[in-house]
């Protein structure tokens, strides 16, 4: 029997175990419990497959996205493992063959849908399989206060109660405290082992921005930046994910849309392309993207508010995932605070629910208004604490503070003034307009130029003034009635403010929106000379050649990272080649020669 380490490096080509891989690995092969905490990029997929490899039977693998599973499946098959999926996209003929495979004890990971798996058919079929082990990924799904909550997750208990000499591991890259314990709990995971590795993702250059003409910005960002790379823009609705990909497509982005909307056949087509294309953006809401496996997404952007720093964290992880530098880029402005709060105040969900959303804001708009290292306090929020980071923006162009209680009591004064004297409520921009004494035609024609407060902001310019609002909006110091269409209002904590009781420090908008230094994350192929950097290329069309050849993503027959090794060495044996990260016996046999061939040409 091989040890978890020969298959690593036999298999899958590498040399070493990272963080507790090996840990966990040891933990299922003993027959134990495990809920682990990785983030994307972090190997959490070997932790299940090499005990599938080792212990008697089959690993059922519990994966909540049909869409992903082949492309998973076709990874496996290249390493030359024995796996299959079932779900709804087979006939009849292709899944039998399956249940045959599983019953002669033929396959070593088998990929479900929690739908399929709870079903009286396949759940007998299980019940005359060896099972070697149950993987339950992304499991966050079963936590109903987190951000992607699956109400077919609840069932998955069922495999404890029924198996429950079966090792189980369910994996996460996403979740507090609170959500592991609900994981535990809703799974009956009491007892097993946690594996709680850092949150970090040191790759990921972190920048929020300003929105202003966000589709002009993220145009911008993609051209400056990230030209020619392979991205996701998240954005909240259909409407407006339809709308960017179109306006990208028009200015020269290959960008593709993604929504539950569209049509099932399209949606397929277009994320297989994002899988196995280069360059393409895929503009989606957030139904794309659990379990993406591409490895080479050089950034993720929002061009929406996202509800809460586990969804934010979730998704910006998903670029970066081959260690390479990437970035995580957000737009984000006084609207998003208000369009948020609506979403919540207008949700159909009780007190509790709207409390609890409530909370998951305020985390979120604290990390888009920090002064401070963004990492520190989006790691914090896990209950990770690390030093100033140097990879985001406010390590990199530190903001200012200042003191900005007397412009504050100017705001709550003009909307206290208004409510009191006039019974009026009125929304940003004319609040704005009245501190700043523009006599437009509908503050003339309210008589608002004759309000005490009408020109005692003309200090600041509106877009100071709209980073004061948001600001306010967002410490809770004003609120918007939405019964008013929009209005704003104060709130119980705008009194201490306006008696001069707190100071009230906030982040300086030292520029325009839309004018903030760009700053490209550092190129992978930096350190490759002239004559590397050429033979890289050579490989990469090589892969591309072989990738079409066989059907899947090009960095399912090598990562960029293992390519750059292979420039960079220039192996001429076959035994030299096998030495570079990334290269296992499977691939060795099945590409070596023509690899090799490649490098020598090149």
């Amino acid at each position: 029997m091989s040890s978890p380490l020969e298959i690593l490096q036999r298999v899958f080509g590498y040399e070493a175990f990272r963080g507790e891989q090996q840990a966990i690995i040891e933990t299922l092969m003993a027959g134990g419990d495990a809920l682990v905490l990785m983030p994307t990029g972090g190997g959490k997929s070997l932790c299940y497959q090499i005990p599938a490899l080792l212990r008697p039977g089959t690993a059922i693998v519990v994966s909540p996205l049909i869409a992903l599973m082949q492309d998973q499946v076709d990874a496996l098959r290249e390493l030359g493992v024995s796996a299959a999926y079932l779900n709804s996209s087979q006939d009849w003929q292709e899944a039998r063959e399956v249940e045959r495979r599983l019953l002669d004890g033929q396959l070593d990971l088998l990929y479900v849908a929690p739908e399929r798996l709870l079903t009286d058919r396949c759940m007998d079929l299980l019940a005359r399989s060896r099972i070697a082990l149950f993987a339950i990924d992304e499991a966050h799904c079963v936590s109903q206060w987190g951000h992607d909550f699956r109400p077919e997750y609840l069932g998955l208990s069922a495999l404890h109660e029924r198996w429950p000499d079966v090792p189980r591991i369910a994996l996460t890259a996403t979740a507090t405290d609170t959500t592991r314990e609900e994981i535990a709990r809703r799974l009956s995971l009491e007892n097993a082992h946690h594996f709680v590795s850092s949150f970090d993702r040191p790759n990921i250059l972190y920048r929020i921005v300003e929105k202003n003409e966000v589709k002009r910005q993220l145009l911008s960002f993609i051209r400056e930046e990230h030209a020619g790379d392979s991205g996701i823009v998240y954005c909240l609705s259909r409407s407006r994910v339809e709308d960017t990909a179109a306006f990208l497509s028009q200015n020269g982005v290959s960008a593709l849309p993604y929504h539950a909307g569209m049509d099932a056949n399209v949606r397929a087509q277009h994320q297989a392309r994002f899988l196995r294309e280069e360059g393409l953006v895929m503009v989606a809401t957030i139904a794309f993207g659990m379990g993406v496996n591409k490895p080479d997404v050089r950034f993720v952007a929002h061009v929406d508010l996202p509800k809460s720093v586990e969804g934010y964290y979730q998704e910006t992880g998903r670029a970066g995932r081959d260690g390479d530098p990437a970035t995580a880029w957000m737009a984000y402005g006084l609207q998003d605070v208000v369009q948020q709060r609506r979403m919540i105040d207008e949700s159909l969900g009780d007190d509790a629910f709207k409390r609890r959303s409530g909370r998951q804001l305020d985390a979120m708009l604290g990390l888009c208004e920090t002064v401070d290292c963004r990492r520190q306090q989006l790691l914090a929020y896990f209950g990770q604490a690390i030093a100033p980071c140097g990879n985001c923006d406010t390590c990199l162009e530190p903001p200012e503070s200042w003191d900005g209680t007397v412009a504050a009591q100017k705001v709550l004064s003009a909307i206290f003034r208004l409510w009191r004297e006039r019974g009026q409520r009125y929304g940003a921009g004319h609040i704005i307009d009245i501190l700043r004494g523009k006599a437009t035609p509908r503050v003339r024609e309210q008589g608002h130029d004759t309000l005490s407060v009408f020109g005692v902001g003309a200090d600041l310019s509106e877009h100071a003034w709209r980073g004061v609002l948001r600001q306010l909006l967002a410490k809770g110091l004003v609120t918007v009635d939405f019964e008013g269409h929009g209005t704003l209002m104060l709130t119980e904590t705008s009194r201490s403010v306006l008696k001069g009781e707190v100071t009230l420090m906030l982040r300086r908008e030292t520029r325009e929106p839309g004018r903030s230094v760009s700053r490209r994350a550092p190129s992978p192929d930096i350190d490759l000379d002239a004559d590397q950097r050429e033979r890289f290329e050579a490989l990469r069309a090589w892969r591309a050649e072989v990738a079409r050849e066989h059907g899947v993503p090009a960095y399912v027959i090598f990562h960029d990272a293992t390519l750059r090794e292979v420039a960079r060495r220039e192996p001429r044996t076959l035994d030299e080649l096998s030495e570079i990260h990334g290269v296992g016996v499977r691939k060795l046999e099945a590409y070596g020669e023509s690899l090799l061939e490649c490098v020598g040409a090149a």
